[in-house]
């Protein structure tokens, strides 16, 4: 089983991810990693912290010569402004008579503080804000570039682009070639389309002059992925479902869809279903779709389609002009806390998202092909895929 975790705060020395079931001889450079993190840490709208960061992984452990061993791959990505916060969060005990000058009383609306003080007991909620904040994602990001190296020995490509922030949407086409991707990871926004980018620009710029802040939609497809991924026998496999919870558990994000998504409830089945047809596809199967509406799950299982998900992120929460809230030491109305924030991260939330489709499918993948080195999982999915045409009597039955 593929899995990993992540621990670190937002102002701690460092995060730290533990990828656990990558199979052995996954070529992987920390470059690699590097670029992607780097990529996360764009976007028009960024604020201060990412003046401050730039993130660069070290793999301390389950890569030897450039390649996974078969043993956990671990991960570190030091935090610059430790320096600043180093006796605020010591895990040591505070000096006698030390009082913190970054307590945080006055919690945010729309932010983990109250609920997680609450239910963890913590006077101070920066207890809470430092491992609740987004920062903990550029782990994530780690994790995922990991899993693409894997994605990228069998074929599958990630990539995504922002359609929306605040009220400027941008459709993007059926198809994607490789320069609309190339434009998308180019652009400060996320977005190809350059009219597009400049009118969310605006919105971010006019956010901002109001001490406020946007959020959007990013659209992650993943492409070269072989029909099978996933199941419909139980709940906990069904491939969809794993990536809906997936996205939704990344910060900020309220709302998922795969394929069509909430548009479909609109339409009559008719309109909704992919029609199938004889024609031989990539991988020699005689059938096809005339259409591309369930964003290529069927019954929780991948149908050789690119998948395509979206998920719509909220604005972030802390603003320069604080929500009303209240003093929890003296229980009046007051301004929420401020803490150094962005005005729009939808970009980078794309590059998380991304990461997020990554581990999904390349645990979808070590479930269904696994084996102990990464030739084991190449040789059978390079099988399924040139099998398919058993289920239509074109070979012997296996």
């Amino acid at each position: 089983m593929l899995r990993y975790l992540t621990a670190g705060e937002s102002h701690g020395p460092q995060l730290t991810a533990i990828v656990e079931g990558l199979p052995a001889g996954v070529p992987i450079r920390v470059e690699s990693v590097n670029r992607e993190l780097a990529r996360r840490q764009r976007g028009y709208g960024r604020g201060g912290r990412m003046a401050i960061e730039r993130d660069e992984a070290q793999i301390v452990a389950g890569v030897r010569h450039g390649l996974t061993i078969g043993s956990p791959v671990a991960l570190t990505i030091a935090n610059r402004d430790w320096a600043n916060w180093e006796l605020e969060m010591s895990p040591e005990p505070a000096p006698e008579g030390w009082q913190s000058a970054r307590e945080v009383r006055l919690p945010r609306p729309g932010h983990a503080d109250l609920p997680g003080a609450v239910k963890y007991l913590r006077r101070d909620m920066r207890d809470i804000l430092e491992r609740a904040s987004a920062r903990e994602t550029a782990a994530r990001v780690a994790v995922g570039a990991v899993c693409r190296c894997l994605l990228r020995e069998v074929g599958i490509a990630v990539h995504s682009v922002v359609v929306r922030i605040g009220e400027v949407a941008w459709e993007p086409p059926a198809s994607w070639d490789a320069a609309l991707i190339e434009a998308a990871e180019a652009s400060d926004v996320g977005c190809p389309d350059e009219r597009a980018s400049a009118a969310m620009r605006e919105a971010i710029d006019r956010a901002r002059a109001a001490g406020d802040t946007v959020g959007g939609v990013f659209e992650v497809r993943a492409f070269g992925v072989p029909m099978g991924l996933g199941s419909h026998v139980s709940s906990d496999r069904r491939l969809d479902g794993r990536l809906a919870a997936a996205l939704m558990s990344i910060q900020a994000i309220k709302g998922v869809e795969i394929g069509l998504g909430f548009a479909a409830a609109a339409r009559r089945g008719s309109e909704v279903h992919d029609p199938i047809c004889l024609a031989r596809d990539r991988e020699g199967v005689p059938l096809t779709r005339s259409s591309h509406h369930a964003g290529g799950i069927e019954g929780g299982i991948s149908n050789g389609q690119e998948i395509i998900v979206r998920a719509a992120m909220k604005p972030i929460p802390t603003l320069t002009r604080p929500l009303g809230s209240v003093d929890l030491d003296t229980m009046t109305p007051a301004a929420a806390h401020a803490e150094r924030s962005d005005v729009c991260a939808v970009p980078a939330a794309a590059v998380v998202g991304e990461a997020a489709v990554c581990f999904e499918l390349a645990r979808a993948l070590v479930e269904d092909f696994a084996g102990g080195h990464v030739k084991d999982l190449q040789a059978a999915v390079d099988y399924v895929r040139s099998s398919r045409q058993v289920l239509w009597g074109r070979q012997e039955e296996r």
